[in-house]
């Protein structure tokens, strides 16, 4: 058997119970949505922090990140490698970790929902290794606003924290909104 197919065995119970976590985190975000506040570029507030869902990473999320990606190197997929080179476990990809930070997630889009014209730019730096099994803590801050004449730019500081509230992502996604939401 193949390191890629060890990889992708079925599910565990604990992957089971990670996917009804997120069946429910996504209900409850549901729920919040249509009772937030929705509010314009002149009312964000420096400093304000969007938290996004916590996840625990699984073989079904690297298998899910191969399948749109076809990133199949085996770095992800074969364990014995991994160790070689001094990892714990399977290492989580890294565009899989950004994807993490995905604001849609959380409430930031639906607090500015009709403010919201784009996402223009992001970046970010991997500062730890994740690897299979980790739990990911993603948080959104509001850490700049520009206000320009027809529009303004939202800077959120991108954070992922693991399970020893380590961060292992930092990097940033700004927004572009419009200053007047009745528009």
């Amino acid at each position: 058997m193949s390191a890629m197919s060890n990889a992708r065995s079925n599910p565990t119970s604990n992957e089971a119970s990670t996917a009804v976590e997120s069946v429910e985190a996504n209900e409850q975000r549901s729920i919040a949505t249509k009772k937030v506040a929705r509010r314009g570029f002149e009312e964000l507030v420096l400093g304000e922090v969007f938290s996004l869902p916590k996840r625990t990473i699984t073989s079904a999320h690297f298998d899910a990140f191969q399948a749109l990606s076809g990133d199949d190197h085996p770095m992800h997929y074969d364990r014995d490698e991994c160790i070689r080179r001094g990892h714990a476990d399977l290492l989580a990809h890294g565009l899989q970790v950004v994807a993490l930070g995905a604001a849609g997630a959380g409430l930031f889009p639906y607090v500015v929902e009709k403010a919201m014209l784009g996402f223009i730019e992001q970046t970010s730096r991997f500062v730890r290794p994740v690897v299979r099994g980790d739990t990911l803590r993603p948080t959104l801050t509001v850490a700049e606003l520009r206000r320009q004449r027809t529009t303004g730019v939202v800077v959120l500081r991108l954070e992922i924290f693991n399970q020893d509230d380590l961060v292992v992502l930092e990097g940033s996604h700004s927004y572009l909104l419009r200053l007047d939401r009745s528009t």
